[in-house]
Parts: C-alpha cells; structure tokens; sequence
C-alpha cells in the first residue's frame, strides 16, 4: 500500500469515528443536533459550506451563541464573505478539530446538510500533487496551434477512463490529469477511484432525518418567511456595501442570490422571494438524491428519530412545529 492510500486509510479512521446528523433542508437538524450532542457528550461541528462565513447569519439559519445551549460549536463564522472556501481547506480544518475535540475527551457530531462536505468527510478527497507550472507551460506550447483533440489524445493514451469522463475542450481538468500521471506514474481516474469506495451504514453513525416531500417543501416556504420577517433583505444590503465586498462563493449561496439579483434590479422582490423558495425546494431535492447514493447513510424519520445505542431518556428527539407568521415581512418591490 502507497503513502498516499496509507494517509486515506488514516483519514477514514478519524472521520469514520465521528457521528453525523445530516438530511435535507427544513428536516430539523439543527435543534435535534442538540439534543444528541448532550447525550452523546459532544461538541458540534457545522457540516454546511455557508456557516463559515461572518455577517451571513439569517439566509444560513444559524443558531444564535444564545440558542446553542453551551454546546461548543466549530467552523461556524471562520471566514470573511469576501474570501473563497474550498472543499480541501474544509476537510482539512474539520480534521484538525475533530483531532482537538478527542483531546478533550468529548465525541464529535457534525451537524448540517452540505452533500459534498460529508462524502469529503466520509471518504476522502485527492488533492494530488502540486501544481507544476512548468510542466503545464511545456505542455500547452507543445499542442500549440493544434486543436484541442490532441491533448484529449495523450489523455487518451495513459488514461482512457478520464478521457472518457472529459470534454476535448476541458483543458483545464485534462492537463491537471496529464500532471497527476506525469508526477506519481499513475492515472488520475486510479486515485479517484478510491473515493467511490464507501463504508456500510452499519459500521458507520451517519444520520439522514427524512419526512414527506410535501412536508418538506412546506416547512420551507414557512423558513424562508421567517427569514424575510427577520430582516434578510437588510443582511443582504449590508452585505452588498461591505468595504471588503463579497466574494463569488458567499454571493452566489443560496438566498443571497436571489436577493443581490433583486438589489440589482434582476427582478422584484416578491418575485426574488418566490425564486428563494423554489431553488431552496429544488436543492431539497437534491440532497435527498445525494444522500441516497452514499452507502454510509442511515435514514430515520425526522418526527421521531432514533439513534443506535442512544437513549432518548424523557426528553425524546422530536421536531418543533413549523413556526407561522401572521406577517411576511417588508413589502419592498
């Protein structure tokens, strides 16, 4: 076994030790991520690509310093809006907390609904070696005034399962994969591979809260009402006149989208209300896809969720009722 295999048997070991609450936007994971951090006696990781962001309080619905109930919480409010997050510095981040939470003797919950941060957490991601300007400089003046076939074709030769995968006008992610095999005489496909490879549920404590699709959506028409009723638009302006700007990660989140389109005069607000609530739907959807495709996963129903050796003692984990507003918020069009 390589180094590198070594390192990702190493990872596995660390994250797989960990407990996950995850499941679609509106599920409630949030205030049951309480309840099981007490008893488990654990301290709370965020698993959602937005938290980490400051001054992005309202559209990500976290739960205020005073709502976490003296539960330490991590990687929440770690980056400016205008700084890029990426998935390798998320994982690497999250390694070294869970590292400092066993420390302290406590057990790590990761508590959120971000698909591509759990697989990461779950299996690992490849970074490969760095980035060799010269060997991309020597590359590209080699199929200068060729057309992009070429380069698809020494692709092609030493790995055929990456050419297929790859566009001949992808030239950004085929000369990253001529780099991988110049550098480590392997083929980028190969170290992919290992992270399709999961972990079966049973040996894993990877939570997925369900509940009727209908449900779901209605529960979020009802978030993001409270979210207008408590000022989203304003955190949005706010962010739009920052000194520092906003970067293209926090802007583009979903919500804030919506709402800086609107600033822009892309839409109404009414209309940019209504898109929030069916992208947010929309992306409903597709967690529940992700989630269902990883092997990990382990669904429960979020009304009445049960946890493999947890006992609810006589406080069961059950999800609070939906809020209802009698007023939706500013009238801004």
């Amino acid at each position: 076994m390589g180094e590198w295999e070594d390192e990702l048997q190493r990872f596995r070991k660390l994250t797989l030790s960990c407990w996950y609450l995850t499941g679609a936007t509106g599920t409630g994971k949030s205030k049951i991520g309480l309840k099981l951090a007490r008893r488990l006696d654990a301290e709370i990781i965020s698993l959602d690509s937005m938290a980490v962001y400051k001054e992005m309080d309202i559209g990500t619905a976290k739960l205020a310093p005073e709502e976490r109930q003296g539960i330490p919480h991590h990687l929440i409010d770690v980056m400016d809006p205008s700084e890029n997050y990426s998935l390798a510095r998320y994982v690497q981040e999250a390694a070294d907390k869970i590292a400092a939470i066993h420390l302290r003797n406590k057990n790590v919950l990761f508590v959120g609904g971000t698909p591509l941060y759990l697989k990461a957490l779950l299996r690992g991601i490849f970074d490969g070696p760095a980035a060799d300007p010269d060997f991309r400089e020597a590359l590209l003046k080699k199929v200068q005034g060729h057309p992009p076939e070429r380069l698809h074709g020494f692709l092609q030769k030493i790995d055929p399962v990456s050419a297929k995968k790859l566009h001949p006008n992808d030239v950004k992610r085929i000369v990253r994969a001529l780099e991988v095999y110049e550098k480590t005489g392997k083929p980028i496909s190969e170290f992919q591979k290992q992270f399709e490879i999961g972990t079966p549920s049973e040996k894993c404590n990877v939570y997925v809260l369900q509940m009727p699709r209908e449900e779901i959506y209605t529960r979020i028409n009802k978030r993001v009402d409270r979210m207008i009723y408590d000022g989203f638009l304003d955190e949005v302006k706010m962010l739009a006149v920052r000194k520092l700007g906003i970067g293209d990660s926090a802007r583009q989140a979903l919500g804030y989208k919506e709402l800086f389109d609107y600033l822009d005069g892309k839409s109404t607000y009414s209309q940019a209300v209504e898109y929030i609530k069916q992208n947010t739907r929309n992306f409903a959807k597709k967690q529940e896809t992700w989630f269902r495709g990883l092997c990990e996963c382990r669904f429960i129903p979020a009304d009445k969720p049960v946890f493999e050796g947890v006992d609810d003692e006589d406080d069961p984990f059950e999800m609070p009722p939906p809020v209802h507003l009698v007023h939706s918020g500013s009238d801004e069009e």
